[in-house]
């Protein structure tokens, strides 16, 4: 097996490599630009792998990705490559359709020319692997599950671009015969996630006795799966997905934010005391606009089909989870706050 995931130096790409490099003999090609959210630190300590390799390049770039394709002929793409904080399409729209859209399309057009160059045996083991979110079906309201034939409804830039992305794959499959595979998944969590992101925001401001901002009352409900659990996902879809489909993936565990970020506090009073609670720290900021009330995830067709389950309990990730941040409290400890969050929280 060779894959070449793009974003591979992004919080999900480093989890999926950490996983292939030590449970599997896969050959990993990272193809990824190093935004300012990707995983520099484990780019470096990846390297030394010697079935890693890593390309700095732009999915943008049709000439470096069919380059890359044609000297390494990997057995499997997996795009995990995208522009992913909401709160910043809201403010550079542009730079979204870019990458995720534009990106996508480069993407499938290489791969649909080196999937044409490959001996029929080749060609027909090919798998492009397209990562997605459940952003894109909107907001779910207050009962119901997203499923695959969920009709999209996005409500952010961000999400009306990996909407389109998903559109476009589709579009390939249905064309061109072309053997993709789309997975739709929840919120992830876990370590070594770029502190733009609510669980690393919150854990560091908690660490250092900042505002833990929450907007709106903390009311909207998100579906949250570790990303280890997440990475096992996709190599299960890759290995036993059918080409064509469409598979949701989530660990069943509706929370609402504010509900979240008092999890994290009362496990940072276990784990840190201080003379008052965390939760004391936790201020209420103007809602995000166009902010979606709810997401929840049925993976009921991965389980059956794949025979796929989550193994990493909610609550017990979280304080995992927490405690990681807790003691590397110097992770992109010069990472700005978003800044949606800055004005709304000085206002």
């Amino acid at each position: 097996m060779r894959f070449l995931i793009t974003g591979g130096a992004g919080f999900i790409g480093t989890a999926l490599c950490r996983h292939l490099l030590a449970h599997t003999s896969a050959e990993v090609i990272v193809f990824d630009k190093l935004t300012y959210a990707s995983n520099r630190a484990a780019v470096s300590e990846l390297c030394v792998h010697p079935r890693y390799d890593f390309i700095q390049a732009d999915i943008c770039n049709f000439q470096k990705v069919d380059t890359v394709l044609k000297a390494r002929k990997p057995t499997a793409v997996l795009h995990l490559a995208a522009e992913s904080h909401v709160d910043r399409s809201i403010r550079t729209p542009a730079d979204f359709v870019e990458t995720n859209v534009k990106g996508t399309m480069v993407l499938l057009e290489a791969a649909r020319k080196y999937l044409h160059s490959l001996a029929p045996e080749q060609a027909e083991a090919f798998r492009f692997l397209h990562v997605s979110t459940d952003e894109v079906f909107g907001d779910l309201g207050e009962a119901g599950h997203f499923r695959e034939h969920t009709p999209y409804n996005p409500s952010s830039p961000y999400a009306a671009s990996k909407a389109a992305s998903d559109h476009m794959v589709r579009a390939w499959v249905r064309t061109y015969g072309f053997p993709a595979i789309i997975t739709n998944c929840t919120n992830n969590y876990g370590q070594e996630q770029y502190p733009e992101k609510l669980i690393p925001l919150i854990c560091r401001n908690a660490f250092l006795g900042q505002p833990l901002p929450v907007y709106g009352d903390g009311s909207q409900v998100r579906d949250w799966i570790h990303v280890d659990d997440h990475v096992r996902a996709l190599l299960a879809v890759l290995e036993k997905g059918t080409p064509g489909e469409t598979y949701a993936i989530g660990a069943r565990n509706e929370c609402r934010n504010i509900e979240l970020v008092e999890t994290i506090c009362r496990a940072f009073d276990r784990l840190l005391p201080r003379a008052t609670p965390y939760e004391s720290l936790i201020r209420f900021v103007a809602d995000r606009p166009g902010h979606d009330k709810r997401y929840a995830i049925d993976p009921t067709k991965l389980e059956r089909e794949i025979g796929w389950r989550p193994q990493i309990d909610f609550q017990d990730g979280i304080e995992k989870t927490a405690l990681w941040y807790l003691t590397h409290s110097d992770w992109q400890s010069t990472a700005p706050a978003p800044a949606i969050i800055q004005q709304k929280a000085s206002a």
